[in-house]
């Protein structure tokens, strides 16, 4: 898509499942099956979308997928199937892995951040040799002294090697990292996550990351299960969402399987709701 002297890529970071109720949180089941049927054993379908930004001298990449890292009882239980790999969707637009040279990661769970290395000879390798990976500072001090709750969502190997390399730089609170592309905080799901809004010739474009990871998630009391920051996530998703439906962003929805992109309108019932917009849309009016 072109997005004023941007160029904006959707690419598809894998599929899973999840737990229908960890998704919705206090959601009743009647309300969110509509959209999202579950399996037997309550899982529904989710994405992880990544996003590739192209100025005239950079070319960033917003959370890497899953990747292909899983144990085979992991990839059995949330029913993984990670497709085409980073790189070849980025080989099929004429993008190298080397030429990505800023990676954003929204946070540092597998689900955000697997595809950011593959496997080399014995350990985890950096896909993005040359990319600067950009998080949260509290999110990686999280990531590296995880709960007991959360201690299986995150797996040092897919940041360590760039931290190792003197890729890894931390960031507190709001910063442009690329012209037009700024990262600011998203405290909800956790402490460090970040979302990012891009800037070019009058348009906004705003990844909404887990603070809004569907387009069913729009409505501001529905949540995913226990967010750590309850009343900090509502003021987001209330500040932005305005926002952005008052100023027509494009909005993004990472684990959205079916609407990875589109506007938030006002309805004449006066509820909001997403017009979505086609993957392959060429231009963003």
């Amino acid at each position: 898509m072109n997005f004023g002297s941007l160029r904006l890529d959707l690419l598809h970071g894998g599929d899973l499942r999840l737990d229908g109720s960890a998704l919705f949180g206090v959601i009743p089941k009647v309300l969110w099956e509509r959209r999202f049927p579950a399996d037997d054993r309550n899982r529904i379908r989710v994405a992880a979308h990544c996003l590739l930004v192209r100025g005239a001298d950079f070319t960033a990449l917003v959370e890497a997928g899953v990747g292909d890292k899983w144990d085979e009882e992991t990839r059995e239980r949330r029913s993984i199937a990670a497709g085409p790999s980073l790189a070849e969707q980025l080989a099929r637009i004429g993008v190298r892995p080397d030429q990505v040279d800023a990676l954003v990661l929204s946070r540092l769970q597998s689900d955000h951040a697997g595809g950011a290395t593959v496997r080399g000879e014995g350990c985890a390798v950096r896909l993005f040799p040359r990319a600067t990976l950009y998080v949260q500072s509290s999110e990686l001090d999280r990531a590296r002294a995880p709960g007991e709750r959360e201690r299986a969502s995150y797996e040092p190997e897919n940041w360590e090697p760039y931290a190792e390399a003197g890729r890894l730089e931390t960031v507190d609170g709001e910063r442009e990292i690329r012209p037009g592309v700024r990262v600011t905080p998203l405290a909800g799901q956790a402490a460090g996550m970040q979302g990012v809004r891009i800037d070019s010739e009058g348009r906004t474009a705003f990844f909404f990351a887990d603070a809004v990871p569907t387009s069913a998630h729009v409505p501001i009391p529905w949540l995913m299960e226990e967010p750590l920051y309850p009343i900090e996530l509502i003021q987001n998703k209330k500040r932005w969402i305005d926002q952005a439906a008052r100023e027509g962003w494009l909005c993004l929805f990472e684990h959205d399987p079916d609407v990875p992109w589109g506007r938030i309108v006002d309805g004449i019932d006066g509820q909001r709701r997403v017009y979505p917009l086609p993957a392959a849309q060429r231009e963003f009016p």
